[in-house]
Order: structure tokens, then C-alpha cells, then sequence
């Protein structure tokens, strides 16, 4: 091996170490949101599962802000964990229940 070589390898090493770095601490963010996001889905889970509820009566009672819980019903929705359930009593929200696994 010529010391070219051996430089290029030890460039090589270098920078591998730091992607590793790099890609640490994405993969904690990562793992940090995705279990807050757990979190949040079964807590509006347990909060829709008596009866229906619309996004505004859903964050009340999960003290998730309501432009979160109109984002996670919509992504729960379109993996088909949830479905509306029609119109509130004053015709301004949908009402979200879960879907019945069978």
C-alpha cells in the first residue's frame, strides 16, 4: 500500500466516523418523535373510543393542541384506523370514530 493509499483509507475512516455521528443522533430524533407520536395516536385512540368525537372535543380531552389532532386524525384516518362518523350537532365538524378490527 502507498501512502496515497493509506491516506485515502484514514479520509475513508474519518468520514465514516462522522456520518455515524451524524446518523446517531438523527436516529434519537427520530426514535423521540416517533414515540410521541405514539403517545399522542393512542390517546386520541382511548378518546374516541366510546363514542364519536370531532377534532375541537378530541383535544379537549387530550389536551393535544387541535391543529395536532386534526393531523393525526387525518393520517389515522388514511391508514384506516379511524372513520367519520358524520356531522357534529352543529354541523361544523366531522365526528371521528375508530374502525372496528375484525
Amino acid at each position: 500500500m502507498t501512502t496515497t493509499d493509506k491516506e485515502k483509507a484514514r479520509e475513508r475512516t474519518r468520514m465514516l466516523a462522522e456520518l455515524r455521528d451524524q446518523h446517531r443522533d438523527s436516529v434519537k430524533e427520530a426514535q423521540i418523535m416517533l414515540k410521541e407520536q405514539q403517545t399522542a395516536r393512542k390517546a386520541i385512540s382511548r378518546a374516541i373510543q366510546g363514542a364519536p368525537k370531532s377534532v375541537p372535543q378530541i383535544a379537549e380531552a387530550t389536551d393535544i393542541p387541535p391543529h395536532d389532532v386534526l393531523w393525526y386524525v387525518a393520517s389515522m384516518k388514511k391508514y384506516g384506523l379511524v372513520k367519520e362518523e358524520g356531522l357534529d350537532e352543529d354541523y361544523e365538524y366531522y365526528l371521528y370514530s375508530l374502525v372496528k378490527e375484525e
